[in-house]
């Protein structure tokens, strides 16, 4: 009870700087919530960053990275370390890995998650040379499957890679709910390290089945698409933030989405995309102070009913 009134008493005065402010208040007087790896008992911050369109720029575009490295140092501040991209995401790994080059004095102390997206063992090791140049690393922390694409043989490749100690984990992905009854094929007969997949307040589909398999096989949960592209902000513009939202220490909708997200016990983390830094700082503040149970996440879920 006293730690959750020291949280909301600093939140509230933190809010007054707005979202970065409070972010780098929070982050000052405690840590990002993290989750343990299952396969590994490693520990991660649960809210990440995504990649997908916000970061597709060229990283010679002094204009268009001003603000990207702003989201990063916002990140950064706030705790987060995971990091999520793709070839496919345009030129989102060559970004990042540009951003990343301006922290070397600092350390780096991210953890970086691409994906392959390729069929054939010669088309994937060329995407994976290729980002590992992109991103300034010869060791990558997490490879993912993109969208099932050549599944069987790619996971091959990637847990050779992995006893190599190229990468240190192994994912697949997808972000559609038609893919999640294979998924929790994959999960029960592979048991990958990582399995990344879309959940939010509008859709819960994952909760059936497939985040259980995931829980009772060991496998880590990243979740895309938490917002719905959108659509979630679209279906409560114009409302008053909820009482519930006092509750579990929430100062805006995208924390409530979030929140509900990280409230399942099966989820890790959670990669929003943004490539605004108040929105980012705003994300970040998810990661901190009191998370919703079933109950409260069932309370959050009938708001949007």
């Amino acid at each position: 009870m006293h730690d959750r009134r020291r949280f909301l008493q600093t939140a509230a005065c933190a809010a007054l700087l707005g979202p970065a402010g409070a972010a780098q208040a929070l982050s000052a007087k405690q840590a990002m919530l993290k989750r343990a790896i299952p396969s590994t008992k490693e520990q991660i911050p649960v809210i990440g960053l995504g990649t997908a369109d916000t970061f597709n720029t060229s990283p010679d575009d002094a204009a268009a990275m001003q603000p990207l490295a702003q989201v990063l140092e916002a990140f950064t501040k706030a705790g987060g370390t995971l990091i999520d991209t793709a070839p496919s995401y345009g030129q989102a790994e060559a970004v990042v890995g540009a951003l990343l080059a301006r922290e070397g004095g600092k350390g780096n102390p991210y953890f970086l998650a691409t994906k392959i997206g390729a069929r054939g063992h010669d088309a994937a090791m060329a995407q994976i040379r290729a980002s590992q140049k992109y991103l300034g690393r010869d060791k990558l922390d997490l490879i993912q499957i993109h969208n099932l694409i050549d599944t069987r043989n790619q996971l091959g490749l990637l847990r050779d890679l992995k006893q190599q100690g190229v990468i240190r984990y192994v994912g697949i992905t997808h972000y559609l709910d038609h893919a999640h009854d294979e998924l929790t094929e994959l999960v029960e007969r592979e048991k990958p390290d990582f399995l990344q997949i879309n959940l939010s307040v509008g859709a819960r589909n994952a909760e059936k089945r497939l985040l259980p398999a995931c829980q009772a096989n060991g496998v880590a949960v990243l979740i895309n698409r938490p917002f719905q592209d959108g659509a979630l902000f679209r279906q409560v513009k114009g409302r008053a933030l909820p009482g519930l939202a006092a509750d579990i220490g929430c100062t805006s909708w995208a924390q409530i989405f979030l929140k509900f997200i990280i409230g399942h016990p099966a989820v890790t983390a959670v990669i929003p995309a943004t490539s605004k830094p108040k929105n980012m700082a705003d994300n970040a503040l998810a990661g901190f102070g009191p998370q919703p149970d079933a109950a409260m996440r069932d309370r959050i879920a009938a708001l949007l009913a």
